[in-house]
């Protein structure tokens, strides 16, 4: 990754004052070293594109917690416990297996919303990445070309974009070729109606989005007019990659709001909690699940042994499912 000029307000400057701050000249473009100087300064014109999982990986990454898999293993040990206690010959019924079913049923559910969550936010960054302009046509060392790929477009170029265009980064406009230029921008701000374009710059460091005339954004298109204007930010630093960064940062599992940390703070402390009363309760009643003969052999109860775990640690899990999901 390049460095970042995502805080340049281009916006509340005289097109002037962008060209000299972007070391370009508007009427011969970049010259072939100075593109070059600038790919190793600001990278390619690309949004991230993030590994994409395969449907196993995303199944076998809702077992990762820790407190899942005791929840298996309890529904493992409770399923062979209740085929142990079956009298011999007698049918087993459904009725049962209520507690190792319940348990599953639990962990199939958070498995299933979390390979939603997760297969949903990768359709999103597909979606962005199809939003951006696979071409541009430049100015560059004194002449025109008629098209480059887009990811070779560096801050400082002079790009010319027409009707029907879609602009592959965000610039600043430099000049109006026709009396009116007008942007589709609804994938970015929601506005139903292209907007006008000028050239004035703004002196509202500040401005929303839908406010900024004098600049045309990374994946919006061009419906009416021709406009000369000059590229002030690249890849991940348009509003479309910022777009895509906050996608990424909220489909990560360590992400959360202040209010989901505190849950999730309070809901490790309560596993820690249950976790010390569950050796508690089996210390003051292993007489019921322990026991001595005569010839001081020992001998296990294991379902009187899980019977409190199981009662203790089933409804802690699903407040820590309900958490998850809100």
């Amino acid at each position: 990754m390049g460095s970042s000029i995502t805080r340049y307000s281009a916006w509340t400057k005289s097109v002037t004052e962008v060209a000299d701050d972007l070391g370009v000249n508007i009427n011969s473009g970049l010259s072939s070293s100075e593109i070059e100087e600038k790919r190793r300064k600001y990278g390619w014109n690309e949004l991230d594109q993030p590994q994409r999982k395969s449907f196993w990986s995303l199944i076998a990454a809702q077992f990762e917690d820790s407190l899942v898999q005791i929840l298996l293993a309890a529904a493992g040990v409770s399923f062979i416990l209740t085929l142990a206690d079956v009298p011999e010959g007698q049918i087993i019924s459904l009725d049962s297996f209520t507690e190792p079913i319940i348990i599953l049923s639990i962990v199939i559910l958070n498995g299933v919303i979390g390979i939603w969550q997760e297969s949903k936010a990768e359709s999103t960054l597909q979606a962005l990445n199809q939003m951006q302009s696979q071409s541009a046509r430049v100015m560059r060392d004194g002449k025109e070309i008629t098209e480059i790929p887009a990811r070779d477009l560096v801050p400082g170029d002079i790009v010319e974009l027409r009707t029907g265009d879609k602009v592959s980064a965000d610039m600043r406009v430099a000049f109006l070729k026709s009396g009116t230029v007008r942007l589709q921008q609804a994938s970015l701000t929601g506005e139903s109606e292209p907007i006008a374009k000028e050239v004035d710059p703004l002196y509202d460091q500040e401005i929303e989005l839908q406010g900024k005339e004098n600049m045309v954004f990374s994946g919006t298109t061009i419906t009416n007019g021709t406009v000369v204007c000059i590229v002030t930010n690249i890849g991940m630093d348009t509003e479309l990659g910022k777009i895509q960064a906050q996608i990424q940062d909220a489909s990560l599992e360590n992400y959360d709001s202040p209010l989901s940390r505190k849950l999730e703070e309070f809901s490790d402390g309560l596993t820690k909690c249950v976790g010390t009363i569950c050796v508690i309760v089996w210390l003051v009643n292993y007489k019921y699940f322990l026991t001595w003969d005569n010839n001081g052999a020992l001998s296990i109860n294991f379902e009187q042994a899980t019977y409190y775990f199981k009662v203790l640690i089933l409804p802690h899990y699903s407040f820590r499912t309900k958490i998850k999901f809100q």
